[in-house]
């Protein structure tokens, strides 16, 4: 069993139009924690998970997953949908 941990908080990002460090800012955290995250280069305590779900104010569920995401645009995820 892999123990990877997907997520989606570059995206969440973007669909915000906020930077890394003003997530960083608003978590308590350094701006360089953000971007480890997002890499996947760094596992999020589940404090913080959660954290960063209600600044997005979505279910843990949408930012984080042990399954890769769809990529958008991806004609096979729309098919399963």
């Amino acid at each position: 069993m892999s123990e990877t941990v997907h997520n989606r908080i570059a995206v969440l990002r973007a669909e915000r139009g906020i930077s890394r460090r003003q997530l960083a800012d608003a978590l308590g955290v350094h701006y360089q924690t953000v971007g480890y995250l997002e890499r996947g280069e760094f596992r999020p305590s589940l404090h913080l998970a959660l954290r960063i779900a209600a600044h997005f104010e979505v279910p843990v569920e949408v930012v984080f997953s042990i399954e890769p995401f769809p990529r958008i645009g991806d004609p096979a995820a729309a098919r399963s949908a």
